[in-house]
């Protein structure tokens, strides 16, 4: 049962959590490398072997059965990981134990959030609200070998596409859609993230501290961070890869120079996956790297010496992370003539709740706060002796000064979208929370009678599994609730949702027929229609391009969200067919060739107008209207069925919509 437990020292000057051999790390470049190859390959197959196992349960909504599943399964994966962190298994090869486990930890993620899905095509989120404009770059990257925009044509792409990307050609490999691969390609990257965070932490802690860290960064996304899929590794890798940096730029001796390189590797991965953890890696690394530097001057070595040995060990961290930022960036940096062009975007024109108030995980009544609070002591007291505690208290500053910075921006009307850093603060926070509980263990064993060490033990095991369960039935039951309803509710492409509705009265019930008329009616594939439509969320099924985006906020500032909106306003005021022809012609835009409006006049349309509007055809628009919430205004424009009574159209009602076809 002692295997468990760490030196007093927990990660602090004891020679058991040292580097070995003058390194800066516990594990040799050939061995990282290795292990997290073939750790992220065994977590996606056995991810996806246990996703078509789950399908097949065919439990039918709404039921708590999935949610007792999921809870059992996932419950038992950590009874076993907790029995042999507990006991070990040091007479097994060492490759059977890692084999072990990346598939306990893989297994531990897709039970816990597969089930839960196991009748629905899609995840957490369904369709609605943000989860559209992933399935939209999903959509987009699987109908496409290169870089594009979601929505836009012929327009260098602004948001991070390296993770949808690698997506597309994942729904390429296996037939479907991109929407309806988005799922499978979610879940099998949580599983990946929690498998290479553990071999991410055996680089600079030991291997069963490691395991632990990895767990509760699983349940901590559990919490809050996997609904972002794309922007959960890099939220999960930061800490560890934070300490690394730490060792890396604290070391008096030289560094070895692939350590810098796998540092730079994480922040061009985040850079193209997902902006703002670029941002707030850059941020890090820089703000350790000038608290480091003053502590050094401020024991009196010299200035210009500190700065220049710090410098050459953030060039290299720089250099390769703009290698890999270039892969994707570069089309944007090129139509912005590297930013000195770059329009304004209205991205960061959000400010929910959670940004306005500063986050206090520590202080929630749950299992989940306590563990944040001990993390936080423990930060506090072992900053100065431990390098891990330095180097993560770091992170937990960085997060706060974002904080301070988001709300001085509102100055200059944006944010810097700080809440979306609550998961990193989360994760830092709750293993900062294992490692001080494990230390106190370890206090406790050493300053009791020995005696009652095995006692200590066996308790601060059983704590330790009963709190995992806690936090992770809590997730499965309350957290992710309403996200699991929204991916029953909403409706697929083919007019129903997984409960096998289908109501009329549901603008989703006519989804497929609406594919079905732009199909008959253009004789084209989605690729080579553009849409101005007010039903958005068929841009999310098949790869249609849009004129407009549903929101300023999604839009690439390339576009021209605003002069587009204008542009379509300036249609509305058209009188006649060959009026309208005659504008769309002469329109600095590519202009669409198909029209999905609103008809108030049909029975299923719930579109509301006013009295001098009748009789015309509807389409609804959004603008900025932060720092207000909601951060969009719907407004509505208003065609003349008139302009469209031409040869040059052609038309069919939809449900609650014209669609409009130019021949």
């Amino acid at each position: 049962m002692a295997g468990i437990l760490p030196s007093p020292l927990l990660t602090g000057p004891s020679p058991i959590d040292e580097p070995q051999q003058n390194s800066a790390v516990r594990l040799p470049l050939r061995g990282t490398v290795v292990e997290l190859l073939l750790s992220a390959i065994v977590a996606a197959v056995v991810s996806l072997l246990l996703q078509f196992a789950v399908v097949h349960f065919g439990i039918s909504e709404p039921s708590y059965a999935p949610e007792a599943l999921a809870v059992v399964g996932s419950a038992l994966v950590l009874a076993v990981l907790f029995l042999l962190l507990a006991f070990g298994h040091r007479r097994s090869p060492r490759w059977a134990r890692l084999l072990g486990v990346w598939a306990a930890l893989s297994a531990f993620s897709t039970l816990a959030l597969a089930i839960p899905l196991q009748s629905t095509r899609f995840y957490y989120g369904g369709s609605s609200v943000d989860n559209g404009f992933r399935m939209q770059y999903m959509t987009r990257m699987a109908a496409t070998p290169g870089l594009a925009d979601m929505n836009y044509a012929d327009t260098s792409p602004y948001y991070p596409g390296g993770w949808f990307w690698l997506g597309g050609r994942f729904a390429n490999l296996i037939g479907w859609e991109g929407w309806a691969a988005y799922k499978p390609y979610a879940l099998a990257w949580v599983a990946v993230t929690a498998v290479v965070t553990f071999t991410l932490w055996s680089v600079v802690v030991r291997r069963r501290l490691a395991l632990l860290a990895a767990v509760v960064t699983a349940l901590a996304g559990m919490l809050h961070g996997i609904e972002e899929p794309y922007a959960w590794p890099s939220a999960a890798w930061l800490a560890p890869v934070a300490v690394l940096a730490w060792h890396a730029l604290r070391r008096q001796e030289s560094t070895p120079r692939w350590t810098l390189v796998c540092i730079g590797g994480y922040v061009g991965f985040a850079a193209i996956t997902y902006t703002l953890h670029f941002a707030f890696a850059v941020l890090m690394v820089v703000l350790m790297a000038v608290l480091i530097g003053a502590f050094r001057v401020h024991q009196g070595q010299a200035l210009r010496p500190t700065v220049r040995q710090l410098f050459l060990r953030l060039l290299p961290i720089g250099i390769v992370s703009l290698v890999i930022a270039l892969l994707v960036w570069l089309p944007y940096l090129l139509a912005t003539h590297f930013l000195l062009a770059n329009p304004r975007s209205a991205a960061q024109h959000y400010l929910p709740s959670d940004g306005a108030f500063l986050p206090v995980p520590m202080l929630q009544g749950t299992a989940f706060g306590v563990l944040c609070l001990a993390g936080l002591v423990w930060l506090l007291l072992r900053c100065r002796r431990s390098e891990v505690a330095a180097a993560m208290l770091t992170i937990v500053i960085a997060v706060y000064g974002w904080f301070v910075l988001s709300t001085l921006a509102l100055i200059a009307k944006t944010t810097l979208l700080a809440f979306r850093l609550n998961v990193i603060l989360d994760v830092t926070l709750a293993v900062g929370g294992v490692f001080g509980l494990l230390e106190l263990i370890g206090y406790l064993r050493r300053k009791l009678d020995a005696r009652y060490a095995l006692r200590i033990s066996m308790v601060g095991c059983a704590l330790g599994l009963l709190g995992a369960i806690t936090i992770n039935q809590g997730a499965i039951g309350l957290a992710l609730q309403d996200s699991v309803e929204r991916a029953y509710q909403d409706y697929y492409p083919t007019g129903d949702n997984a409960m096998g509705q289908r109501d009329p009265a549901q603008l989703g019930s006519w989804t497929d027929d609406e594919i079905r008329a732009i199909a008959e009616l253009t004789g084209r594939e989605p690729t080579q229609n553009l849409l101005l439509s007010t039903d958005y969320k068929l841009m999310s099924f098949k790869p249609y391009w849009g004129f407009q985006q549903e929101t300023p906020h999604y839009a690439n500032p390339l576009a021209d969200y605003a002069e587009r909106a204008a542009e379509i306003q300036r249609w509305t005021t058209a009188k006649t067919s060959d009026e309208l022809l005659d504008m769309l012609h002469s329109s600095r835009f590519k202009t669409p060739n198909v029209f999905i409006l609103n008809n108030p006049a049909n029975r299923y349309s719930t579109v509301d107008f006013p009295e001098d509007q009748a009789g015309k055809l509807v389409l609804q628009l959004k603008d900025d209207a932060f720092p207000q919430l909601p951060n969009v205004r719907d407004y509505d424009v208003y065609f003349d069925p008139a302009v469209f009574d031409s040869p040059a159209f052609t038309k069919r009602e939809v449900g609650p919509y014209t669609i409009i076809a130019l021949r």
